[in-house]
């Protein structure tokens, strides 16, 4: 499963910092914050992602009613520490059939969101209107903050984003219809918060989401 680092906007081969640059360059992108290999979903892999993040490590917490964590990445280096984290969980479907979400928390211009999210990037760009009501709120580290619907995204998925301790906040479900996991105030912890709670979490089998 281990493998080499990435870019995170479109999981091309990237290159190491040396003689002619001081960081990861993508051949398509230039300068990088390069997208470590996906491991299996374990409490180990999630407290390396956490103790190295320097954005939010979201997880709706207490998780839905049957629910598992299946998964963690994050783009950046020891030097620079972790740029952006996805954490990933699937469970029941709120309509039926199993669902998947992926949070994503990263500083501006990262890109691994609206990677996930299926769109150019790097951020929401017009896809984001915030000038019509957004369509959820979550609470995200004891903080209300609304999330808006993104337009222009593939019909399989539904992708929400907005802004939470100054950095952008995406969530990604599948189908479109999990979408509605997002309606309820889903209640999300920066699990670099959570202490020994982190050995709490149950994990199942990696989601393939992270792995696109």
């Amino acid at each position: 499963m281990r493998g080499e680092p990435s870019c995170p906007k479109c999981g091309g081969r990237v290159r190491a910092p040396g003689l002619f640059a001081d960081s990861w360059q993508c051949g398509a992108h230039g300068p990088v914050h390069p997208l470590q290999p996906v491991i299996p979903p374990s409490v180990n892999a999630l407290t390396v992602a956490v103790g190295r993040s320097r954005v939010p490590v979201w997880m709706p917490w207490p998780l839905p009613v049957g629910w598992l964590f299946t998964g963690v990445a994050y783009a950046g280096d020891d030097r620079d520490g972790g740029r952006a984290t996805a954490v990933a969980c699937s469970g029941p479907g709120p309509l039926g059939g199993p669902g998947e979400l992926l949070l994503i928390a990263e500083e501006l211009g990262v890109g691994l969101g609206a990677r996930y999210a299926g769109l150019p990037g790097p951020d929401p760009g017009a896809g984001l209107n915030v000038t019509e009501p957004p369509r959820a709120k979550v609470l995200a580290a004891g903080r209300a903050t609304p999330l808006w619907l993104l337009d222009g995204t593939p019909e399989d998925r539904a992708v929400f984003a907005g802004e939470a301790m100054g950095l952008w906040l995406w969530a990604v479900t599948w189908p479109r219809e999990s979408g509605l996991l997002l309606y309820d105030e889903l209640v999300l912890a920066d699990l670099r918060d959570a202490g020994s709670e982190v050995d709490l979490v149950p994990c199942g089998a990696l989601s393939p989401r992270l792995l696109s």
